[in-house]
């Protein structure tokens, strides 16, 4: 594909760019310090593509005030809002995409559910589910 826009070591306001952790319809995701706060965030960047940009800026607009209202363990976080970039919650782990035992996917899919309850309940639809943006935080077990 398309190489990337921002390549690592570029500052994005406060953020320090890492690396690019995956592309979309709308632009690159990239792996980011936050300078500030001295955590690891997500930014979507907003692709600067000529084609359709009115209308992308607005889907993007929609989608940041729809993150924005939803506060749920299982949907990633808004922190920040660029002219043209979404700052998120940095979710280490690896996508569903893969195939899988239905036994094992059943957490998964209690779990998604649950998002998706609670961003509906606010009359927000994620309208893109598939589980290339389906993310599996590993957590050390406790014993």
């Amino acid at each position: 594909g398309p190489s990337p826009v921002l390549t690592p070591g570029t500052r994005l306001g406060p953020y320090d760019i890492q690396n690019v952790v995956g592309t979309g319809g709308m632009g690159e995701v990239y792996r980011a310090r936050d300078t500030r706060l001295d955590r690891t965030v997500a930014i979507k960047l907003l692709s600067a593509r000529p084609d359709g940009a009115p209308q992308l800026r607005e889907h993007f607009e929609r989608e940041a005030r729809a993150i924005s209202q939803l506060n749920h363990p299982h949907i990633c976080t808004l922190y920040d809002v660029g002219p043209n970039y979404l700052v998120m919650e940095y979710v280490e782990g690896e996508t569903l995409a893969g195939p899988m035992e239905w036994a094992d996917a059943l957490p998964y899919i209690r779990q998604l559910i649950d998002g998706i309850e609670a961003a509906h309940e606010k009359n927000i639809m994620h309208r893109d589910l598939k589980p290339e943006n389906l993310l599996v935080q590993e957590f050390a077990d406790s014993d």
